[in-house]
């Protein structure tokens, strides 16, 4: 197995619980309609952006992802959250699952996803003049539009995306930034382009587990991209997305995890009477080096994620 793409345990046979909270048959056609109409659109959007700069493509994109994610019936609770890491990582680091993790939880109020607010500054330029580097587990195909909702940042994915019919035009035309994850010698240009997205006073949003988990553990954080924040001098803030249903039970149905359909999860997402996504914003973190930069921002995510139940499902070969 490449350790460069590296693969979860999640399936969909094991990972994924459905809801009781079913929207009916009319909704689920009314949301699917929708989102068909918004997708179109944005395909056409997606043609014009040559003319626009990178901040009006940024703004655009987040007006355009919180449409979409209302039509698919998905509501975003920005909220403020805290963690505690107990002991020095400058001397060490460990995985998540043998650290120690004290105090997860969340302040402030919540939004919807039809007007996100609380979150000024999150996204805002340091003294060096650097765009923070935005870090977040991954769950879904709908990360993406949540944090480019939530957050008005530049995202970065992977060099497939931009082959893929109307999903690559849209990302391309978002101002996304892509990495080639089959060629390591790709890498340095790639953490080099982050950076100078990042001098430029651009957020860049990265999931540095580089697959998809089911939201009741999380992967280890790959400490390539942090290089870039290291490079740039600029902050890093990192963020735990949960999927609820109406409930407040986590929503592993609106997962994209192992041998999944994007087909099939979408169905499941306008199935939902109510999906929320909790979007946490935790304190920023620092270090000297890329490794400890990634353990504590993968360790500060942690302590929101793990409070879900633990995996019984082996470890893939």
């Amino acid at each position: 197995m490449n350790p460069w793409l590296p693969v979860a345990p999640c399936m969909p046979t094991t990972c994924l619980i459905p809801s009781d909270a079913r929207a009916a048959w009319p909704r689920r056609t009314l949301r699917l309609a929708a989102a068909v109409v918004l997708i179109l659109a944005g395909t056409a959007f997606a043609l014009l952006t040559h003319v626009l700069g990178t901040a009006e493509r940024v703004r655009l994109t987040s007006i355009w992802s919180r449409l979409l994610l209302r039509a698919l019936g998905v509501r975003i609770e920005v909220r403020q959250g805290f963690a505690f890491l107990a002991g020095s990582a400058e001397r060490g680091f460990a995985p998540v699952s043998r650290a120690k993790l004290v105090v997860a939880g969340s302040v402030s109020g919540v939004s919807g996803v039809s007007g996100v607010s609380g979150v000024s500054g999150v996204t805002g330029v340091t003294g060096s003049g650097a765009a923070p580097l935005i870090v977040a587990n991954h769950v879904s195909w709908l990360d993406p539009l949540v944090m480019a909702a939530a957050l008005p940042c530049r995202l970065l994915a992977k060099r497939e995306v931009q082959g893929w019919p109307v999903i690559g035009m849209l990302a391309a035309g978002s101002g996304a930034l892509f990495i080639d994850r089959d060629r390591l010698s790709a890498l340095p240009e790639a953490v080099g382009e982050v950076a100078r997205a990042l001098g430029e006073g651009h957020p860049v949003m990265a999931f540095p587990e580089g697959t998809t988990w089911c939201g009741r553990e999380m992967g280890a954080f790959r400490p390539a991209v942090f290089q870039a924040a290291l490079d740039a001098e600029a902050p890093v803030r990192p963020v735990a997305l949960r999927y609820v249903d109406v409930d407040g039970a986590l929503a592993t149905g609106s997962t994209f995890v192992g041998d999944d359909t994007l087909l099939a999860s979408i169905q499941r997402v306008v199935a939902f009477r109510r999906l929320v996504v909790e979007v946490t914003m935790l304190p920023p973190v620092t270090a000297e080096n890329r490794r400890v930069l990634a353990w504590k921002a993968e360790a500060s995510v942690a302590s929101v994620i793990m409070e879900s139940a633990r995996h019984t499902v082996p470890a893939a070969a």
